[in-house]
């Protein structure tokens, strides 16, 4: 089964690491505290379990040494992520990273608990590590923190990590560390090394709703096989927005996206600047005013622009506490690890629904990152690429194609794009006819996008 063939080769790390580990005196001596601060956990990780896999789950101090010692990376330290880093520390893992790019507004306080009043401007990453070093550095658990995007660390860093967490409030980023995780994996021998597998268990929540999955790259489905299941990003035409606006959040994405140019020309508006979204928010009302439209506030003005999805407390705790269960279960073996994807819906009650999400066989990412696509031979290159971007499994942002004979288009550098240009309306017919061809149908094309951290290949065949 795929879990025995992950805990064969995990279980082989987990053995090495906890060999070492109880070695050391360092870790003699926490496990020794642990089991005192964190009886809970040691009376289930002492003891067998009719629930844990008896082949795989070896009750003792081994298992738990393993647990204290080896670093999980938590991505995100908002809502999920500050009741994540809590749960990681009161359930024995020691040893506990977090990244998070963005800093503290006046916004998150209700329901991000490690933050306060006195924390408002500073870096989300660092003080949520302050905090729970603080609070719970007795029990030997260390946050360190990490400031900064996700897509700035290299493929060495998150090797240190035998599990990550993402508490993530965005497709883009979560699908950019499922692909990354992919492609760490080693197939040089054909089949994939299970010591270079690094689990990923994913959550999200979205009011009373919520959703905890475990990725295992290449033994289960991945973030992307399920990316058609999401709703499409809410954007709004830029003529309805400048011309005739009528909600208000027309007026707040009209500040953004034509005020904000024409008054700061060349720079980029800082979402988690308070300065800046006084800015937007400013504008916004005025030209609310202008049109006669009620409704913008402040903190419209903050869903509209950073497009943030109501959060509720209890739904971040209900959810994160699945994800460390999860966590545990895969560090220790101590039960059966989740298969694969569980959904919770709390609008009318308190109820889950757990069920194997499947692989798909076109997904970019595990299932082999090759689409074939039929396409009119009379279509145009540009409505290929608005296909590439409209189409629920693929959602690519910017797509840049190229084949063997050179350039299809490329986005960026602005020189090069408008030097591409003109075939943006040319018909897919006349770009493989054209002397030389652009590309010849049926052949393998490269398409890279700021979606995804590695290419993708693409074979296009033309219809009548």
């Amino acid at each position: 089964s795929k879990v025995q063939v992950i805990r064969g080769g995990y279980g082989q790390r987990a053995s090495t690491a906890s060999t070492a580990s109880t070695a050391s005196t360092a870790s003699a001596t926490a496990m020794s505290l642990g089991s005192q601060k964190h009886g809970h956990v040691c009376r289930v990780l002492m003891r067998k379990s009719p629930f844990a896999d008896a082949d795989a789950f070896d009750p003792g101090p081994e298992t738990i040494a393993f647990l204290r010692d080896n670093k999980v990376l938590v991505i995100g330290a908002g809502g999920l992520g500050c009741e994540i880093l809590k749960d990681l520390a009161l359930s024995g893992f020691m040893d506990i990273h977090v990244i998070d790019m963005d800093t503290i507004d006046v916004t998150n306080l209700n329901r991000q608990f490690l933050f306060r009043q006195a924390d408002v401007g500073k870096t989300k990453a660092e003080v949520a590590a302050a905090f729970i070093n603080k609070r719970l550095g007795h029990l030997g658990a260390k946050v360190t923190a990490h400031v900064g995007k996700i897509q700035d660390f290299d493929e060495s860093f998150y090797r240190k990590f035998f599990l990550i967490i993402a508490g993530l409030d965005n497709i883009a980023a979560r699908r950019w560390m499922n692909a990354t995780l992919h492609d760490m994996v080693d197939r040089t021998s054909g089949e994939p090394d299970p010591s270079t597998i690094i689990p990923l268990i994913d959550g999200g929540t979205e009011g009373f709703k919520g959703q905890a999955r475990v990725i295992i790259p290449t033994m289960t489905s991945c973030f992307d096989c399920s990316l058609d299941a999401f709703p499409p990003q809410v954007n709004y035409p830029l003529c309805t927005i400048a011309e005739t606006p009528r909600l208000p959040e027309h007026c707040v994405e009209y500040a953004v996206v034509v005020l904000w140019e024409q008054r700061f020309p060349g720079q980029k508006l800082n979402r988690d600047s308070p300065a800046d979204m006084q800015w937007v928010f400013e504008q916004a009302k005025d030209r609310a005013a202008t049109f006669g439209i009620p409704g913008v506030t402040y903190q419209l003005t903050m869903g509209v622009v950073k497009r943030i999805i109501p959060a509720i407390a209890s739904t971040n705790a209900l959810i994160a506490a699945a994800l460390v269960v999860e966590a545990l279960k895969i560090a220790t073996y101590c039960g059966p690890v989740l298969n694969n994807y569980m959904m919770y819906m709390g609008q009318q009650g308190v109820y889950t629904h757990t069920f194997p999400y499947q692989k798909k066989d076109d997904c970019m990412v595990c299932g082999g990152a090759k689409l074939t696509l039929n396409r009119p031979k009379n279509s145009t290159l540009q409505e290929l690429l608005e296909h590439l971007g409209a189409h629920p499994s693929y959602q690519l942002s910017r797509p840049s194609v190229s084949s063997t004979s050179g350039i299809v288009f490329m986005q960026n550098p602005k020189a090069i794009r408008e030097q591409h240009e003109y075939k943006l309306q040319m018909s897919l017919k006349e770009l493989t006819q054209a002397d030389p061809p652009v590309f010849t149908e049926g052949e393998d094309l490269i398409v890279t996008d700021p979606m995804l951290p590695t290419r993708l290949t693409l074979q296009l065949y033309l219809t009548d």
